[in-house]
């Protein structure tokens, strides 16, 4: 069975389906700069709106690129601290649109 949601890929051939924060914490600590250099996290559905990579730079520290073409947003940023990447990264994923999950009312929270 696929992922519900979204998958996670690494350059080296490594998936988690509907990763966790800590899921996305461990495979960017993975990542290296000779064999690893990048994780994408994307839906599992053929039409790909939005996407999001984390990639190790040369000199250091990640690059994140989050894009979702239909909410027009398209933002690279640069970060150091592993944690943080996968703390933001799980709130950015959490309000990805995706058919068929039943949205929370205000009054849910």
């Amino acid at each position: 069975m696929g992922a519900q949601y979204y998958g996670a890929d690494s350059e080296n051939g490594d998936r988690i389906d509907d990763p966790s924060e800590d899921a996305l914490f461990m495979m960017i600590s993975d990542l290296n700069d000779s064999d690893n250099t990048f994780v994408v996290v994307q839906p599992d559905e053929d039409d790909l709106e939005w996407f999001a990579s984390v990639a190790v730079q040369d000199e250091g520290g990640y690059e994140i690129v989050r894009r979702d073409a239909t909410r027009n947003e398209h933002e690279v940023s640069t970060a150091i601290s592993i944690n943080d990447i996968a703390r933001d990264l799980t709130i950015w994923l959490a309000a990805r649109d995706f058919p068929g999950r039943r949205t929370r009312q205000a009054s849910e929270f």
